[in-house]
């Protein structure tokens, strides 16, 4: 679905296209189930598109992942293929509303911006504990193991890991899980 509008794909063409192949990239080490790669990408790009044409879209790159994300984790549940190996539980809060308006799926997709900022931000053996625990749901124990120090440590340092985000989101307007 080429936009028509020279503006928009203009817009496409730098704001989007140049994340496609770490999207796929990323579909294709994520989500091993998902058969073609290639409907979800188009998919994504058709809802990106939409989005654009209703209003300003402010992180494409999280607006296209999160979007991406939903439709293999649907594309996975309709074909009743087992999780992928990593994915860890997942939460059906998390994922976008697909009746959700517009400006709804933009804030969450900002929203999973600033969490992916902030946990880069933090250092490196929080942001190791955190992805592991939160991400990709591993136990304290698996966590552990995985990266060969005490649970007392993981423990430690996810609690660091957890107040320096919160403190990442309140420097950046956000208030126990209020928009500003």
């Amino acid at each position: 679905m080429p936009p028509q509008d020279p503006e928009q794909a203009r817009w496409f063409v730098d704001e989007v296209l140049p994340h496609e192949p770490q999207l796929r990239g990323w579909l294709r080490a994520r989500f091993p189930g998902v058969q073609d790669v290639d409907d979800i990408v188009q998919e994504s790009f058709a809802r990106l598109l939409r989005a654009h044409a209703s209003g300003p879209v402010a992180c494409a790159r999280a607006f296209l992942f999160v979007t991406a994300r939903n439709l293999a984790l649907n594309h996975l549940r309709h074909q009743r293929v087992e999780r992928p190996e990593g994915t860890g539980e997942i939460d059906p809060h998390t994922l976008l509303d697909e009746r959700a308006g517009v400006p709804e799926s933009v804030a969450d997709a900002e929203e999973f911006q600033i969490l992916i900022r902030a946990i880069q931000a933090l250092p490196d053996r929080c942001r190791q504990i955190i992805t592991l625990r939160k991400i990709y749901g591993l136990s304290q124990k698996e966590t552990a193991e995985r990266l060969g120090i005490s649970e007392h440590t993981v423990e430690a340092q996810g609690v660091i890991g957890l107040r320096k985000c919160i403190e990442y989101f309140r420097r950046h307007g956000y208030r126990a899980g209020l928009r500003p």
